[in-house]
């Protein structure tokens, strides 16, 4: 029996999920030997889906290299195409960082490619939220086209979601994919490969006093944690969150339960691979199921509202 027959007999509404990080970098043979590694490896753990950072093939443009321009398209290609074999030979499903090609002289997406078990691109997810400000000519956007589409698939009964990194600023997507049915989030993540200057700029800007305060000591270990937490538990899904490993990580890779409780975590600046186990059948703690179709509605009370004049009349005691 392959090991694809096998996860067909496995119980529907579990999935093995393993979220991996690495030193992702501007070197596309060098990345592609991690991820190669990293599935094979998390395979042997029982994986049923192997989970990457944002452009962890490509690497990320403005953090691994300055920019696009001297992308070797053809050995993206390439090293796309054994990903996409090594998934098969595995027989497991791959949610793959990268950075996907558009017609000039339009720029390319960030995007997460949605790989089968057997080896085959079911979908594509390209990053919604690309940081910049309104010109364009900053940040994310100076290098990568927005993207206009959600992307849903299912893998083995369980109906997931894509997305990457700054789009975690926007709650509306999270909200969205919940409306779809969403129960299982691939949310890929590049907070790394930042400078000691970098570091010791970010935690100036947190303020001293407050270091003690928070479980991080940048804008990014501070709020994208805390976001995937607070979006666990409003929409009830699991949440796989990937990092980049490459000195110096804001956070190491972690995996958040429906209830928004985090089951588990890497050490920052480390590789490595985190193992978590989603069921939907667990009875998880969720204190907002009774009123939650309510307020995707847009009915955004409980209850039944009364006419009262005391209730109407706002400055009076």
């Amino acid at each position: 029996m392959s090991r694809q027959d096998e996860r067909v007999d496995r119980a529907p509404g579990r999935l093995t999920v393993a979220t991996c990080q690495f030193p992702v970098d501007a070197d596309i043979s060098r990345n592609l030997t991690y991820v190669l590694r990293q599935i094979r490896q998390a395979a042997g753990r029982g994986a049923d889906v192997v989970h990457f950072p944002e452009c962890a093939l490509s690497g990320y443009a403005g953090s691994d290299m300055a920019d696009l321009a001297d992308l070797d398209w053809g050995r993206l290609e390439q090293a796309t195409y054994a990903v996409m074999a090594a998934a098969a030979k595995a027989g497991v499903w791959v949610v793959l960082g990268s950075t996907h090609r558009l017609s000039e002289p339009n720029k390319p997406h960030n995007s997460l490619y949605i790989i089968d078990a057997a080896g085959e691109i079911v979908d594509r997810y390209d990053k919604r939220f690309c940081a910049s400000d309104r010109t364009g000519r900053t940040g994310d956007l100076a290098h990568y086209s927005p993207g206009d589409h959600f992307t849903v698939f299912d893998v083995r009964g369980i109906r997931c979601g894509a997305a990457i990194c700054h789009d975690y600023r926007y709650p509306e997507l999270y909200r969205e994919y919940k409306r779809l049915g969403v129960q299982l989030m691939f949310h890929s993540y590049h907070a790394a490969h930042a400078s000691p200057d970098t570091m010791a700029q970010l935690r100036a800007e947190i303020g001293v006093e407050q270091q003690a305060l928070n479980p991080g000591l940048t804008y990014p270990g501070i709020t994208m944690p805390a976001s995937m937490t607070a979006a666990a538990a409003s929409s009830h899904v699991w949440i796989s969150c990937p990092n980049s490993s490459a000195p110096e990580s804001c956070w190491g890779a972690f995996f958040v339960r429906a209830d928004g409780v985090t089951t588990g975590r890497l050490p920052r600046n480390r590789a490595g691979i985190l193992i978590s186990t989603v069921d939907t059948s667990e009875n998880l703690y969720d204190s907002t199921h009774r009123w939650r179709e309510h307020a995707l509605a847009g009915v955004l009370n409980s209850g039944s509202l009364v006419r009262d004049e005391r209730s109407a009349n706002r400055t009076a005691l």
